[in-house]
């Protein structure tokens, strides 16, 4: 398994998760739990996901992340789960 987190922050508007949720089933990454909330307009959505069967390689990913991120006006970061473990322990 290849288990990735990913944030995507930024102002509440129609769209950002399917946009997400599309690219990453259509790069076979699985959603394995996911948490998303808006607060006075701003949303917010935190993903842990399975990359492990990703035809692309993980650079590759992040930077098409934050294409769609700029597209849609809003902040997409994605770090593998031991990098963002290593981060916030404290």
């Amino acid at each position: 398994m290849n288990r990735t987190v990913i944030t995507v922050v930024g102002k509440d508007k129609v769209g950002i998760t399917a946009k997400v949720c599309t690219y990453l089933a259509e790069n076979n990454i699985n959603i394995l739990d996911i948490s998303q909330t808006i607060v006075q307009g701003f949303f917010n959505m935190m993903m842990i996901v399975d990359a492990a069967e990703a035809p692309k390689e993980f650079d590759q990913i992040i930077e098409e992340l934050d294409q769609i991120g700029s597209q849609i006006g809003v902040r997409i970061r994605a770090q593998h789960e031991d990098i963002f473990d290593k981060m916030h322990r404290i």
